[in-house]
């Protein structure tokens, strides 16, 4: 069973211009995605999708680079376009998709999130957060009754993407024309994980969590 992984990637940034190349902590933003999925045995091929060749100055050994149409840099491409033109260049029986707007992805969720696929249970899977809060949709509250307000542990709690990874048998893209199938494996992810930079607030923020998680691991907190 042939294991796919792929990095879309532009440097034309639209909120955050080159945030991709950012240096974060001494690093290229991008630099820590590609090291996490250059460390997954379990992955067969490891692509950076690019329409520049200029990132290959920050690609590790262990990854290739594919160069795509610059057309799919456009502000107006949705992420199910760049998805099916890789699908089509690039042959396999499971793909992973993850992104570099998310540094702090760890490999073993992804290890974990690619057993569950490939052992035949699921047909896909995909990163969330828990949100275990009073939540509203469209003005009315989503998971809570106004007239009996429960406390907040013992409310349902609501399941929100991130874009840490998505994990899809082939034919899940090629028949249903989506990343998540209809018997998914829902991996659940902490908040530190799933930091997504995509305003200089997230980058921010980024900035002070890795300062945190430094002094955390020294014994400084």
């Amino acid at each position: 069973m042939k294991v796919v992984a792929f990095i879309p990637i532009k440097l034309n940034n639209q909120r955050l211009p080159g945030k991709n190349t950012m240096i974060l902590n001494d690093r290229p933003l991008c630099e820590y995605i590609f090291n996490t999925i250059a460390d997954i045995d379990s992955i067969d091929e490891k692509y950076v999708y690019c329409s520049d060749e200029s990132i290959c100055r920050y690609i590790p050994g262990g990854l290739r680079f594919l160069k795509r149409d610059p057309y799919l840099d456009g502000f107006h491409i949705k992420g199910l376009e760049i998805i099916e033109h890789f699908v089509r260049d690039v042959d396999a029986d499971i793909y992973v998709l993850t992104h570099a707007t998310q540094p702090f992805t760890k490999k073993e969720s992804i290890e974990h999130a690619i057993k569950q696929v490939k052992s035949g249970k699921y047909d896909s899977a995909f990163s969330v957060v828990e949100i275990q809060d009073y939540c509203w949709y469209q003005g009315r509250p989503l998971n809570y009754d106004m007239k009996d307000i429960v406390t907040t542990q013992n409310l349902e709690p609501i399941y929100m993407e991130t874009g840490n990874f998505f994990i899809f048998r082939k034919e899940i893209f090629t028949q249903l024309h989506q990343r998540i199938g209809e018997e998914p494996y829902i991996h659940v992810v902490d908040r530190f994980e799933a930091v997504d930079i995509d305003e200089r607030v997230d980058f921010e923020f980024a900035e002070a969590v890795l300062e945190y998680l430094k002094r955390s691991q020294t014994g400084g907190i």
